[in-house]
């Protein structure tokens, strides 16, 4: 559906504004699908990053400083998370060998489980294969990092 139809309007300012408003709600949309899908496995999306970046790392640990700095959601409390976590047995926490103010966290095989189970869902392929193709796919994250400042070298290509 058009963004004029899904919030019922016909003006914008301009194609900025209307990008600007389309670039959000397109945000908004995904993430409210990908957090009823990652609620069937009863997480967070933001437990699910966690345990995607932990599932990176694995076997090693990992500190809290690390998760902030990966996550998607720059503004969560990483304790918090880790403690929802480690309650429902999908990580452990122990004391950093090389730190000792630091934690070190580690994914279980129940969160390699969870994640198993949620991944295909998470990747929502069944809405992006079906609604744009690869090569779209490739032209869409070009468009997004250049939104964000990106500006390919040489290098890149």
């Amino acid at each position: 559906m058009k963004i004029e139809d899904e919030i019922q309007t016909r003006k914008f300012r301009n194609e900025r504004q209307k990008a600007t408003i389309n670039v959000v709600f397109t945000s908004n949309w995904i993430t409210g699908i990908l957090e009823k899908r990652a609620n069937k496995q009863h997480i967070t999306l933001q437990q699910f990053n966690v345990l995607r970046i932990l599932r990176g790392q694995h076997p090693n640990p990992v500190t809290n400083s690390l998760l902030k700095e990966r996550m998607l959601d720059k503004m969560p409390d990483v304790s918090r998370i880790i403690d929802r976590l480690v309650g429902k047995g999908l990580v452990t926490r122990g004391v950093c060998d090389r730190d000792r103010r630091a934690v070190d966290v580690k994914i279980t095989q129940k969160g390699l489980d969870t994640l198993a189970e949620l991944e295909e869902d998470m990747m929502m392929m069944d809405i992006l294969g079906d609604n744009i193709s690869e090569d779209e796919c490739r032209i869409l994250n070009e468009l997004l990092d250049k939104l964000r400042g990106y500006r390919p070298s040489a290098v890149d290509h």
